[in-house]
């Protein structure tokens, strides 16, 4: 039977046959980089509509507009500012001190991500500065996903700058919001911080050994509260997380 279609016709002293889809090939650079920039489009906009949520409860909290964006600006951490303001706002004496150190455990994690980004970030100081701040859950999860050392690179740029950009300015339209509208509470929005920290928790509960810590934590705290003054019952909570996470007692089992 004689073959009419295009690969029939091709003469092999030609070279190979030219492909219509080879900018999209796996093994296209561009193409590459271009999947990592539509990656960090897809997180980095969600992400960002996080920090209406932030800005409201922070002054719902007691900051104040520019307080709350300069800790986004300067921390640009969500878990840790989350879990920063929803102590400050129990008040209390110890609520200060549980603040920051709730904060600062959250944002160890960012150290760690640190130290598999570094060979992505060649040149001088300043842009390895620069991209130790962009270096969050996000613009780390976008670099390590690509396939090639470029898209990476690109990858992780791009979701660090989206989200820095898009969370500083949600964290400001949310502020002026919650500023207007007063005491956010009466809307039950003070219910987003928990929600929000909730969400960022969640996707990481699919081992025995974190599921245990998470549950252990919040009973601690919820036991802990009506007997000691504000703030303590975390300190005490993540200190127990610490221990149990640490001994591993519970290894690798799947929940």
């Amino acid at each position: 039977m004689t073959r009419t279609d295009s690969s029939a016709a091709h003469d092999p002293g030609d070279g190979p046959p030219h492909r219509d889809d080879a900018h999209d090939s796996p093994a296209d650079p561009d193409a590459d980089r271009r999947a990592a920039v539509r990656a960090s489009w897809a997180v980095g906009i969600p992400v960002s509509a996080y920090g209406v949520s932030f800005g409201a409860l922070s002054v719902a909290s007691g900051l104040d507009i520019w307080q709350t964006c300069v800790l986004s600006l300067l921390m640009f951490s969500g878990g840790s500012q989350f879990a920063l303001i929803g102590v400050v706002a129990s008040g209390g004496a110890g609520a200060g001190v549980a603040a920051i150190t709730g904060a600062t455990l959250l944002g160890t994690r960012n150290a760690l991500y640190a130290i598999r980004i570094a060979p992505l970030i060649p040149g001088p100081w300043w842009r390895r500065l620069a991209a130790g701040h962009l270096t969050i859950d996000e613009s780390t999860a976008v670099a390590t996903a690509q396939p090639t050392l470029a898209s990476q690179r690109t990858g992780f740029w791009w979701t660090g700058v989206i989200i820095f950009v898009g969370w500083n300015l949600t964290t400001l339209a949310g502020a002026l919001v919650g500023d207007l509208i007063g005491d956010v509470r009466a809307y039950g929005l003070d219910a987003a911080a928990a929600a929000a920290f909730l969400g960022l928790l969640w996707p990481r509960l699919k081992q025995l050994q974190p599921v245990v810590v998470a549950v252990a934590a919040a009973v601690l705290a919820v036991v802990l509260t009506p007997a000691l003054p504000t703030g303590v019952p975390v300190l005490i909570a993540a200190a127990v997380a610490v221990v149990v996470g640490i001994t591993n007692w519970l290894g690798r089992r799947r929940a």
